[in-house]
């Protein structure tokens, strides 16, 4: 992982089309984890990608060019940092395996500031923000929102014309941001045929019911029926059935395949650099430090203004406090926090960080909300861990937050007005409770990135082989 460095530069508003370009570097073959079957080992990996790769056919991407398939990653990006997270951790399983080029489509606000896989291009797309369930506005004062959506619509039609991916992978919104890819994926029909178009899901979207009504509403079943070759769950069948809750049904529910839960991929490397954590061990001064996080930060200042009130009913020294409140935070609630924090020197108030993995893996205890990377991260780190979910506008987080405490993987507490109360009082109790057991950890499957990364190369091979196309990928 390193820096990116801006080397194009579309002059749309906002410097939307900007790519970023660091080489592409090949890796692993990403077949070496087939879905369904025990994933190898980080150490078998590495010795199978090589005895693999030679047998590889070449790829025949839409052009008829031979080399590198293109795959586009569409992350829409309207509020927080998970879907910016999970496609970076999908991407970087394709650029090791060493037979994608990968287009990064974002309407991320800090994708400029973001530590990014080598060999990743990265589109992005003028910012917006969700304002309700379904509903937004351009991040920016002053633009008008129609004219951001069309332009961003506009954008990626122009993108997908200029490279003709060979997969499109769309994350999380069948139909984009306000139905922004509708246009995409009809030309993709009409004029891409070959072009394999599949959508990402995260295991939990909101309440079952909440989704039916919304998809019936937006006519989201006949579009993956008729736009969809294939559905990735991120996230096992086993925790969360989503044909079934969602009402998946026939064809459609044949295409759904379960890749389970998509993480960084250092988290599951043993050998991993531990990299540094962001606070002082100095400061910390041997206490026992909770870090305490809500991801970008738009909506988490309720969480970390009850858990500012909530250290002044503990006993003094209890612990070191780490809160990072995030780049979507807004200048006037950090400010407040940091007043109520003056003269502790007990806490560490961080702006943000662009690699939490050391912070989570050093911190004893995590208090954070219950976003989908956040909440598999920290159990694949299997850290203590207690979630505080959003209490709206979606059920999602909710849903997940007592799903995994039923597992008995971490501690859940609702938000609400004796919020501070009951963090005082768990505090202690989960710094004092002996870690979940081996068995609990396991029951979770954390090589989602890995498989879809097999799939994508399997749905390859199989058109060069219909293709009947023989040879050596080179």
């Amino acid at each position: 992982m390193r820096d990116v460095q801006v080397v194009e530069l579309d002059n749309g508003p906002g410097g939307a089309g900007a790519v970023w370009r660091q080489g592409w570097m090949p890796g692993r073959d990403p077949r070496d984890a087939e879905a369904g079957d025990r994933d190898p080992a980080p150490s078998e990996r590495r010795h199978q990608g090589n005895a693999r790769r030679a047998r590889l056919r070449p790829l025949i991407p839409c052009a008829g060019r031979v080399g590198p398939a293109v795959v586009f990653l569409y992350s829409h990006d309207t509020f927080g940092l998970g879907h910016l997270r999970r496609n970076l951790a999908i991407a970087e399983r394709l650029l090791e395996a060493g037979q994608f080029s990968v287009h990064l489509l974002t309407g991320s606000p800090v994708i400029a500031q973001w530590r990014l896989p080598s060999g990743l291009h990265v589109h992005p797309l003028p910012p917006v923000v969700k304002t309700g369930a379904e509903t937004y506005a351009a991040r920016e004062a002053g633009h008008s929102f129609g004219l951001v959506k069309g332009y961003r619509a506009a954008l990626i039609l122009t993108l997908a014309l200029r490279y003709r991916p060979d997969i499109f992978l769309v994350d999380h919104a069948p139909a984009g941001m306000n139905g922004e890819i509708l246009p995409t994926l009809a030309m993709m029909r009409r004029d891409l045929p070959d072009t394999r178009v599949m959508l990402g899901l995260r295991d939990i979207l909101d309440s079952p019911d909440t989704v039916r009504a919304t998809w019936a509403e937006q006519e989201i079943l006949p579009l993956l029926e008729q736009a969809y070759d294939d559905i990735l769950v991120y996230g096992s069948r086993k925790l969360f059935d989503v044909v079934d809750a969602y009402g998946i049904a026939g064809e459609t529910a044949a295409r759904v395949r379960y890749c389970g839960h998509v993480v960084a991929a250092d988290l599951l490397r043993p050998d991993a650099e531990e990299g540094t954590p962001c606070w002082s061990a100095a400061r910390a001064a041997g206490r026992k430090v909770v870090l305490v996080t809500a991801g970008g930060g738009g909506d988490g200042f309720a969480l970390m203004e009850a858990y500012l009130h909530g250290l002044s009913r503990m006993a003094p020294g209890a612990c070191h406090s780490v809160i990072v409140t995030g780049p979507l935070m807004s200048v006037d609630q950090r400010a407040a926090l940091t007043a109520t924090a003056a003269g502790r020197e007990d806490i560490d108030l961080v702006d943000y960080i662009t690699d939490p993995l050391p912070s989570l893996r050093a911190a004893d205890l995590v208090i954070a909300m219950a976003g989908y990377n956040t909440s598999v991260e920290l159990i694949a780190a299997r850290k203590r861990t207690i979630l505080v979910p959003r209490p709206a506008p979606r059920a999602e987080q909710r849903l997940r937050a007592h799903l995994l405490a039923r597992l008995g993987l971490v501690r859940a507490i609702e938000q609400g007005p004796d919020l501070a109360d009951r963090l005082a009082r768990e505090i202690p109790a989960a710094l004092a409770a002996p870690p979940p057991s081996s068995v609990a950890w396991a029951q979770l499957d954390f090589n989602g990135a890995e498989r879809v990364a097999a799939h994508l190369a399997t749905a390859i091979e199989a058109r060069s082989a219909a293709s009947g196309i023989a040879g050596e990928f080179v």
